[in-house]
């Protein structure tokens, strides 16, 4: 069965994210909001590692699976994940009752690939170390189900649905950091979790972080125009941020709304690891980690209501292991 071609995609808006909040709100509890005190000033952690499914990645799943139309339903999903956006669209679609199949990277951490599996999703592996093109595996996919593509972070519902994040946030701090974030420090990958927020809280400063070697979005912004990670890019435990490119969906609100971005080396990440564990009892993954290494190394600065993203926690128990082992 062919696919038809798909439609225009819509810019993702601020309604959109505020109509995003009220899905996740009747569907969900808040993530809990936890101040953590650094060099003498309060940072607020959004623990969204706390999740079902680990990863604020369930909220642009939700959204977007929640907008297709009965045939759309029927035909399916294809996702492209390392591992948190798969179980977000697992879940969405177990509960919707919507056949999924989920693209995922052969060394992509056992617990992102086993949870997927549990959630009822059908896994499709493809060679990431080998140079195998996963959109090409999706897209063989797409062309054989005429199913719909849930991009991972180039989607204006996902981008919406992640930006539900931030009107959460807005209020958890008005009642307690005294007043609306003033910066908000999130990982990031592809741009989905930055631009959301950016749409929701177009007040506060928003400081994308990811790991070194992958700091696309960082150069992209430096250059003024999209720009590709390094084809000899270093291999990175932050693999919920191994995103090549960003998009022009996200590049665009970026561009705009962000001055810059920083970058985190591995010591720094694994140092937010342990903090997180041994200071908010939290199990972070390293790419979930990424923005509080980056207060924490002193790379951006914190207010009393600057607030950071904790995205993700699906991280193997050997590795988390080694992690606060401290041996590096």
């Amino acid at each position: 069965m062919g696919s038809t071609p798909p439609a225009p995609m819509p810019a993702p808006t601020r309604d959109g994210v505020l109509a995003a909040a009220a899905k996740i709100a009747a569907l969900l509890p808040p993530t809990p909001l936890l101040p953590l005190t650094v060099d003498g000033r309060t940072v607020w952690c959004k623990a969204e590692c706390l999740q079902p499914v680990g990863a604020f990645k369930i909220r642009g799943a939700w959204h977007r699976l929640t907008a297709l139309g009965d045939a759309e339903r029927k035909a399916g999903v294809v996702g492209v994940s390392s591992g948190n956006h798969a179980q977000g669209v697992a879940w969405a679609a177990r509960r919707l009752g919507i056949p999924a199949i989920i693209v995922m990277p052969n060394d992509a951490p056992q617990v992102k690939l086993a949870a997927t599996r549990a959630l009822g999703a059908e896994v499709v592996l493809y060679d990431r170390p080998g140079g195998e093109d996963r959109d090409e595996a999706a897209a063989a996919i797409l062309a054989r189900t005429g199913g719909t593509l849930v991009h991972a972070f180039a989607d204006p519902w996902v981008i919406e649905g992640q930006g539900s994040t931030g009107i959460e946030l807005a209020a958890q701090m008005v009642a307690w950091a005294g007043g609306e974030p003033t910066r908000i420090v999130a990982p990031c990958g592809g741009g989905g979790l930055s631009a959301g927020l950016a749409l929701a809280c177009p007040d506060a400063e928003i400081v994308p972080v990811e790991p070194e070697g992958w700091d696309d979005v960082g150069r992209s912004l430096a250059a003024g125009e999209i720009v590709a990670v390094a084809p000899d890019a270093p291999p990175t435990a932050c693999d919920a941020l191994q995103t090549p490119a960003t998009r022009p969906i996200n590049f665009a609100i970026l561009r705009d709304r962000c001055r810059f971005a920083l970058s985190v080396t591995p010591a720094e990440v694994r140092a937010a690891q342990r903090l997180a564990f041994a200071r908010l009892r939290l199990v972070v993954e390293p790419g979930g980690a990424a923005a509080l290494a980056a207060v924490l190394a002193g790379k951006v600065a914190s207010d009393g209501r600057t607030a950071v993203i904790l995205s993700g926690g699906n991280t193997d128990a050997a590795a988390f292991a080694q992690v606060l082992a401290g041996n590096d």
